[in-house]
């Protein structure tokens, strides 16, 4: 298990060095250079003020050249400083990145606490009526837009009722638990109704999947309940195949649900890249992307061993 540990970590390594590489490239040949909009926003700027302040900055040198500047920067901790926010990138990023774990770690854990009992309720007798409920829910949240539901939750519950803020992640001049609650409410509701569509599908196919093997029949041979069958054998196996898309879903849920985030005001990482990169903030936009990479590669990772985990016959030796 440590050699496989070892070699994934390489791996991960590997692919995180290209991303950085294709990232910086990309983001390079973005129009709309910071300098040359100094330029046009200053008539007192001239085209030679210009040239020597990207001779200054090394941005007149080749590509290649410049990405090796930046890694050796960013290998010390160094991701440059974000012009929209005047402070380090790094300073900019950790205060989004907590508010958008906040956000998609509750609708993450409340999508998962839906999704994996209701899907396994619904195999259990295929075509009942908690079955029919089920996949209504599930072709619910997967057919409804993100941004139309964002919209008829705050026309309800903010305009209508006036019962919830329609926007942002704390009231100014209080930020307490109960009012950072009151504004999460929203935008996870949206973003748990979004995701466990999905889970509550593949986690129903899975289950009904596993009721069918040899294993569940003689289980129910040998006198073991129902409860038993069904969350002590079908379960676990059932598992390994939902462990997947939750592990593919895990590293975009955290990189930010912009469409979420932008209809809510919401500050979080997945605004913040938006934002970025139409402001030209370079430095910034790429911090954010590579986080984003870095946390899909942890969690395919993660699901590799979560396989172990889940089914004994899984072995990295």
């Amino acid at each position: 298990m440590t050699r496989f540990l070892l070699s994934r970590l390489v791996q991960v390594l590997a692919v995180l060095v290209v991303m950085s590489f294709v990232i910086y490239g990309l983001i390079g040949l973005m129009p709309g250079d910071p300098l040359n909009l100094m330029l046009a926003a200053d008539p007192h700027l001239t085209a030679a003020d210009v040239a020597r302040l990207k001779a200054l900055y090394g941005l007149d040198q080749p590509l290649l050249k410049r990405y090796l500047a930046w890694a050796e920067a960013a290998l010390a901790g160094n991701f440059g400083y974000s012009r929209l926010y005047a402070t380090t990138a790094i300073a900019a990023l950790l205060p989004r990145l907590a508010n958008t774990a906040l956000l998609m770690g509750v609708s993450f854990v409340l999508s998962l606490a839906l999704a994996l009992p209701l899907g396994a309720l619904a195999a259990r007798r295929p075509g009942s009526a908690l079955d029919t409920a089920v996949n209504l829910l599930s072709f619910a949240g997967i057919s409804v837009p993100p941004f139309w539901l964002a919209l008829m939750l705050i026309l309800v519950f903010a305009v209508a009722l006036g019962w919830l803020p329609a926007g942002g992640s704390a009231t100014i001049g209080d930020g307490g638990i109960a009012d950072r609650a009151r504004h999460l409410v929203l935008p996870v509701s949206v973003l748990t109704l979004a995701s466990v569509g999905p889970y509550l599908r593949y986690m129903r196919a899975a289950m009904i999947e596993a009721l069918r093997q040899d294993y569940v029949r003689t289980a129910r041979a040998k006198g073991a309940s129902e409860a038993r069958v069904l969350w002590g054998h079908a379960l676990r196996n059932a598992l390994v195949p939902v462990v997947t898309v939750v592990a593919l879903s895990f590293g975009s849920l955290f990189s930010g649900a912009l469409v979420t985030e932008t209809m809510f005001a919401y500050p979080g990482m997945g605004k913040l890249i938006y934002d970025a990169i139409l402001g030209n903030d370079f430095n910034l936009a790429l911090a954010g992307l590579l986080f984003a990479t870095l946390l899909v590669l942890l969690s395919n990772l993660a699901a590799d061993i979560a396989y172990a985990a889940a089914d004994p016959r899984i072995s990295y030796r």
